[in-house]
Parts: structure tokens; C-alpha cells; sequence
């Protein structure tokens, strides 16, 4: 018996020591009914659904086409946060056709693509989970063989957080990461600029600074990463999405930002440990309706594992900055920890 327990002590020490693959930094959460068996949700024929708590109302919809006394004119394609209003509020913060929070783009940086706007083009399932929490399901679609899923949930004071998981499931992103993006397209503000800190690229010594930054045009300027970028994905010089390449002469030193339209400030927050690049364009959703986004890129992806993101859309009035700040610490602190 002694041998037994020698042999098993040894079979002890040598497990110990074993060093085991350390989890991918962008793995999923395991929180959506993709990646958890363990969520329950029900179906519905319906194509939107309305989220309301505290002050605000969101309208979730999947990315076929809705008219209706809610959402009169909805276009086919744009998907997530079709409508965002605060209490007493008659207007949409999105443009009315289009959408915020929209999944818009999956690519590889090269030139191959067959479908600019995959998410849209391939059908989107409803999946209900409770009364303040709604998914939106794609199954791998057609080009990417990207399989994903969205969760909206709506918490106490009206902020959406949003989780996306997402499988790949074939070995087709040539530049060896897979790129994501995000749009919302703002109904005309008086503003088109976005706000946040940070500092020039050119000065990594410099002290973050507050900015509000506009870009000239389309596809100019039109994206921010974070100063603790990890990853630099590599782009074709002709790559087609122009607000995907073509970073500004900024970084944000701090995981959020926000634009003010009609007296209300819609602030984007994230996880730092997400890697997400602020994108914006002055005329994404039309001649006056900015594009305030974002974009993700996950490297060293394997086919058949899961990966995800975590963010917050938090929708408030407006007085300053200041005000905004202390309005939305309890989120960026629960991010940080997520």
C-alpha cells in the first residue's frame, strides 16, 4: 500500500506543477444564453420589444423591419437600441430609421469582404429572458460563420448594459483577429462632437486632458483607441470602412465618453480590460446625424471558443460635466470589476 500512496503523492506533486493555459484576456463572460445553458428565455413573434425602469424606455429590436405607431418607418438591417427616451421626452435620441448600439460590421481587416454589413443581413432572434432583460441571437452567419449574442438588460435608474459573446467558427480572419463594430446614429444634436479624456499620441508624457473632438468628415480621424492599447490590428490601405482605419491623433485615458443632444447626455461606458476603440463620424446616419461608436478587435481568436465584451449605455439630462460624473461612477466602478 505504501507504493500506492508514494505513487500518488507524486502524481499530486507533478498536477501542482502543471502550469494550465491561462483563459484568452477577452473570454467570453459566460453570462448570455450562447455561452450559459443555464439561461431560460422565451421566443416571440414579435420584432420589437419595449424595456422600461426608473425614467427611461428602450425599444429592442432585431434587424427586420418594424412600422408601427412605436416605431413608424423602422429600417430592415439595424438591430439593438432602436428607440432611447427619457421621461417626458417626445423624440427618439437614435435617428428613427436607424438605430443605437447597432452590431454593424464583422471583418479581418482585409479587403475580403463579401458583405460590408453582415449583421444586418442575416436574421436576428429574439430571445426574452425577463422583464428587464432582452437578447438578440444570430446564428453563424453566412460569410464569417460568426455565431453571437446580445443581451439589453435595462437596470434600476434606466442605464442598458450590454453584453455580446460570439463564436467563430471557422478559421477565417486572415490578419489573425477578428474585428467587431458598433454605431449609433444620433438624430441630429446642435453638438456632433463627442467628449472624453486623454491626450495626443504624439505626447505620451503628456498629463490626460479633457477633449471634445469632432471629426472633418466621414472616415477622417474617425477613431480613438485606449492609452493601454495591448493590440494594433493590421488594416489594408484600401480596406473599404474607412472609421475602422483611420485613428486620430488622440488616445482616451479614461473607459467612456459622451455626446449631448437636446439637453440629455448619452454616455458610453466600458470595461477596461475590453481593449474597445471609440469611433465617430459627423455624418454616419445622415447629413446631420453624427455616428457616435465603437469598434473591438479580438487577436489570437481560436475557432470554436467564446469571447465577450461588457459595456453600459447610460441616458440622463444634462447640466455638466461634473454632474455626469458623479451620475455614472457606480458604473464605471462596477465595469472595473467585472
Amino acid at each position: 500500500m505504501n507504493w500506492i500512496r508514494c505513487a500518488l503523492a507524486g502524481l499530486f506533486l507533478l498536477l501542482m506543477t502543471v502550469k494550465l493555459p491561462a483563459a484568452h484576456p477577452l473570454a467570453a463572460p459566460g453570462v448570455t444564453s450562447l455561452t450559459n445553458p443555464q439561461v431560460k428565455y422565451r421566443l416571440t413573434d414579435q420584432h420589437a420589444i419595449v424595456l422600461k425602469r426608473g425614467k427611461v424606455t428602450a425599444v429592442i429590436v432585431d434587424n427586420a423591419a418594424v412600422d408601427t405607431k412605436l416605431l413608424p418607418g423602422h429600417r430592415a438591417g439595424y438591430n439593438g437600441l432602436a428607440s432611447l427616451k427619457y421621461e417626458g421626452q417626445e423624440e427618439n435620441l437614435f435617428v428613427p430609421a436607424l438605430a443605437g448600439l447597432n452590431f454593424e460590421h464583422i471583418h479581418d481587416g482585409t479587403t475580403r469582404l463579401p458583405e460590408k454589413f453582415e449583421p444586418r443581413k442575416f436574421p436576428m432572434q429574439i430571445r426574452i429572458i425577463s422583464d428587464d432583460t432582452v437578447e438578440l441571437y444570430q446564428a453563424p452567419t453566412q460569410n464569417w460563420k460568426l455565431e453571437s449574442c446580445g443581451r439589453y438588460q435595462i437596470l434600476a435608474d434606466g442605464t442598458i448594459e450590454y453584453t455580446f459573446e460570439c463564436i467563430p467558427h471557422a478559421d477565417l480572419f486572415k490578419n489573425g483577429y477578428i474585428g467587431l463594430f458598433w454605431a449609433s446614429y444620433i438624430q441630429a444634436p446642435e453638438d456632433r462632437r463627442i467628449h472624453f479624456y486623454g491626450r495626443r499620441t504624439d505626447r505620451p508624457d503628456q498629463r490626460e486632458q479633457f477633449l471634445d473632438a469632432r471629426t472633418p468628415s466621414h472616415g477622417v480621424d474617425s477613431t480613438h483607441p485606449p492609452a493601454w492599447a495591448r493590440f494594433r490590428p493590421r488594416v489594408a490601405a484600401d480596406f473599404p470602412l474607412t472609421l475602422v482605419n483611420h485613428p486620430s491623433a488622440y488616445v482616451y485615458s479614461r473607459p467612456w465618453y459622451y455626446g449631448i443632444r437636446d439637453n440629455y447626455a448619452y454616455t458610453q461606458l466600458f470595461r477596461p480590460r475590453d481593449q474597445i476603440w471609440f469611433a465617430q463620424s459627423p455624418t454616419g446616419g445622415g447629413k446631420q446625424n453624427p455616428a457616435w461608436d465603437f469598434q473591438w478587435f479580438i487577436p489570437d481568436y481560436q475557432p470554436g471558443e467564446a469571447y465577450g465584451f461588457i459595456m453600459r449605455a447610460h441616458y440622463a439630462p444634462w447640466s455638466d460635466r461634473t454632474t455626469l460624473e458623479k451620475q455614472i461612477q457606480t458604473h464605471l466602478s462596477a465595469l472595473k470589476q467585472d
